[in-house]
């Protein structure tokens, strides 16, 4: 019997950043499922040109991909059209049963809504799924917004993480009528969502030998041990992190705060004319296009907080890009994840941290009231108060969550689960 084709379409292994390990994750879930044959369609270039930023991992050396027959094409340019045709061919050429789109950022609506119209123009019987990780940036500009309907507007089936993910699509889209359901089941007539979750980062996993209370010492540690972990940008609140631990600190002594992650703007080499250039074209272009004048890029510098807050001694700053096979030291060696997000949407991190069964210290914004049960799983503080942070870090060192908690969490959360919803129409095909 022929296998069931189906592509994934989102950045390759190649590229940093949680929605390539999210499409990795989801591409080796669906090949375990019996009877099908998985592709993976990624971009070479995600974004314009003149953005000022590396985003292809050139650190990590484990192969997620190894051990399964999973081809990879890295086919898809941003800034040449000519290569979302050639896409559009390789896709008709497969002639998958299921194509699966990772949206995160406005800015691809324009190729990808160019992909799907073409696809669907010239074979309607592939499902085009779009596995939304949001809908669009908070703050939206006009072409923000123009992109997001151009690249969702021909797509029936959406998957999303968080009940408000898919308000926020049905309020994009107010004269559909979506059909909402977390079993998998889809209606020809209507277009779906499907409510699921964002599924444990099994990609990582821990080291059975790692002896903590030794890396720890070797590390200067504290008793208890927090941890931020991941891309250092604005909306992930380590301005708020800071001042927040400053502020445990005046309560107790034996306290810890690791950083480890690299700050999104300082990738390129800013001697560079070509890196000048960019900046100054990208600096244009938010200005001028997308109506932004926020200069993230330039004057977010929160490590320098630490200086200042005259908090050095117990803090440890790994301030540069973590590679696969590292990230689970950070995590064994922590007692808790820090995610005081100013906005959120389902966070590979919190996602991260099950899979090390950590319990997760968050702001009550986005999804995290849906996923995080009070004193269960973490413990949740108020977005932009800074005092109620610190009370949230004290308690859950006086109350630790019980470890078995995040296990039941994680168990729920499974990527198998996860492919079977996917896959629920095709059962009979697939079996």
């Amino acid at each position: 019997m022929e296998k069931n084709k189906i592509i994934l379409f989102g950045p390759g292994p190649l590229f940093k950043g949680g929605i390539s390990n999210y499409n990795t994750s989801l591409a080796k879930a669906l090949y375990n499922q019996s009877n099908t044959k998985i592709y993976i369609l990624s971009w070479t270039q995600q974004y314009p040109a003149i953005i000022p930023r590396d985003f292809i991992d050139r650190n990590s050396k484990q192969n997620f991909l190894e051990n399964t027959n999973i081809p990879i094409e890295y086919i898809t340019n941003y800034n040449n059209p000519l290569t979302w045709n050639q896409t559009v061919q390789k896709i008709l050429e497969i002639n998958p049963i299921i194509v699966i789109f990772q949206w995160a950022i406005a800015l691809q609506g324009i190729p990808l809504g160019f992909i799907v119209k073409s696809i669907k123009k010239r074979n309607p019987n592939i499902e085009i799924i779009f596995d939304l990780h949001l809908v669009q940036q908070k703050e939206s500009s006009a072409v923000d917004k123009f992109c997001t309907k151009f690249g969702l507007k021909n797509v029936n089936t959406f998957i999303v993480h968080a009940y408000k993910t898919a308000e926020e699509l049905q309020k994009l889209f107010p004269n559909k009528k979506f059909q909402l359901t977390e079993s998998g089941e889809r209606n020809q007539n209507e277009p779906s969502i499907i409510k699921l979750y964002h599924p444990i980062y099994d990609l990582f996993q821990p080291n059975t030998n790692f002896d903590k209370e030794k890396v720890k010492q070797e590390m200067g540690l504290n008793e208890h041990v927090f941890l931020f972990f991941g891309f250092i940008r604005k909306y992930k609140g380590l301005h708020w992190v800071l001042p927040a631990f400053a502020e445990l600190l005046k309560q107790r002594k034996d306290v810890s705060l690791i950083i480890a992650g690299e700050s999104f703007w300082n990738t390129l080499d800013n001697k560079k004319w070509s890196t000048k250039i960019k900046k100054t074209l990208f600096g244009l272009a938010k200005k001028l296009v997308l109506r932004k004048n926020d200069n993230e890029e330039e004057n977010y510098q929160p490590l320098k907080m630490i200086e200042e807050l005259g908090i050095q001694q117990y803090v440890r700053v790994f301030n540069r890009f973590i590679p696969n096979e590292e990230v689970h030291q950070y995590f064994q060696v922590s007692d808790a994840i820090l995610t005081f997000y100013e906005t959120a949407t389902p966070s590979g991190v919190e996602s991260l941290s099950y899979n090390f069964l950590l319990p997760v210290l968050a702001t009550k914004v986005g999804h995290f009231p849906e996923t995080i049960q009070e004193g269960f799983n973490g413990y949740l503080a108020e977005p932009g108060n800074i005092q109620d942070m610190a009370k949230v870090m004290n308690l859950f060192i006086e109350n630790p969550i019980d470890k078995k908690n995040i296990q039941n969490i994680a168990d729920k959360l499974s990527w198998k689960n996860y492919a079977d919803a996917i896959l629920k129409p095709y059962k009979s095909q697939v079996e």
